[in-house]
């Protein structure tokens, strides 16, 4: 309440600066003719000009952000086998982007150099042209179409998952503030589950329903492991609040909204030991550990390893409270057998409930 007041006091305030500035200069007007509010030859001189100055300062803000800043090794690192389908999405859409872009601000800013106010010159102007308002209405259309439409077969190329491919079902289980992971087991089915089945005395913790017998064999995991080129179906859940699973280098986002299921579907194409060997990660990294080594005894005090390694991760993209920064889950992309071998320690569903 008493930050709303402080706002409101703030406000009347500039509405009472803001008046007393217009009644300022309503009561100046008129008094010489130096206060002429008409724009005069050098005005308009020195205003081209600027406009001038500004257009060179964005192409050399450009021009140093490309040399220093335009390696996007997010655009060269997926590690799924949709992934470089959206990175040529996002490739292209950006090139459209930027020659629209450099285009369009040139000829904004030269014509009003060009066409800066003179005494004596009168401006040519015309009610309509047909030609130019379908030059600039066709040429939009045609390059806006063409984006939609690739991005709706890629979307589609994305979306439509396979069922004869049989993939891996694991269900992402979302609440403040963790993720939970759930296999199919052995026979790759999921048992029923509701938040109204949640049992935290027996450890029932994602709601599962205990007498279904797809669920006996399920397994509950808080870190997530993949078995490289095995498609993967997502099935995803929310207890709580608006969530958003978010796995960055497998260009992969679905909502976790409670009460309905969402899903998503890929197939993991590097392995985790792979992408640390990749230069671009490798010299990520090593920029991390350098600003890591910077706070040493901070992250000492805190506990925490002070050598940071690289992993997929598994994030939440929506705000869902005070602790969302901190919801992640570890993702392991690793070979068959010892995906097999890691799931061989994990206990079933009937075997962990108390």
């Amino acid at each position: 309440m008493t930050t709303l007041l402080i706002l409101i006091i703030v406000l009347f305030v500039a509405i009472a600066i803001w008046q007393m500035v217009k009644i300022f200069d309503l009561s100046q007007a008129g008094k010489s003719e130096s206060d002429n509010q008409v724009a005069t030859d050098k005005d308009n001189k020195f205003n081209g000009y600027m406009m001038i100055g500004f257009l060179i300062f964005i192409y050399v803000i450009t021009i140093l952000s490309f040399a220093y800043l335009g390696d996007l090794p997010l655009t060269s690192n997926s590690a799924s086998e949709h992934g470089p389908g959206i990175d040529n999405l996002m490739i292209i859409s950006m090139i459209v982007i930027f020659f629209v872009q450099t285009v369009t601000q040139f000829l904004l800013h030269y014509f009003a150099f060009k066409y800066r106010g003179e005494k004596g010159r009168k401006a040519l102007f015309y009610a309509d042209n047909n030609k130019l308002e379908a030059i600039w209405t066709i040429i939009p259309v045609i390059v806006l179409a063409g984006l939609i439409i690739y991005g709706l077969f890629t979307w589609n190329d994305i979306m439509n998952i396979d069922e004869s491919e049989d993939p891996m079902v694991i269900e992402l289980y979302a609440q403040q503030f963790n993720w939970k992971a759930r296999y199919g087991g052995e026979d790759n089915v999921l048992g029923k589950a509701n938040v109204r089945l949640i049992d935290l005395d027996k450890a029932n913790i994602l709601g599962v329903d205990e007498d279904d017998p797809n669920a006996q064999d399920d397994v509950i995991v808080t870190e997530l492991h993949l078995p490289v080129g095995q498609p993967v179906l997502f099935k995803m859940r929310s207890q709580d609040v608006l969530h958003s699973a978010y796995m960055p280098h497998f260009r992969a986002q679905m909502n976790c909204v409670p009460g309905m299921v969402t899903q998503f579907g890929f197939t993991p194409t590097v392995t985790t030991e792979d992408m640390r060997a990749n230069p671009d990660i490798q010299d990520k990294v090593a920029n991390i550990n350098a600003l890591r080594l910077e706070r040493k005894q901070e992250i000492e005090e805190a506990g925490q390893d002070l050598n940071y390694e690289f992993d997929y991760l598994l994030l939440c993209n929506k705000i869902c409270g005070k602790s969302h920064y901190n919801m992640q889950m570890k993702i392991i992309v690793e070979t068959q057998e010892e995906f097999d071998a890691w799931m061989a320690e994990q206990k079933k569903f009937k075997e962990s409930l108390n």
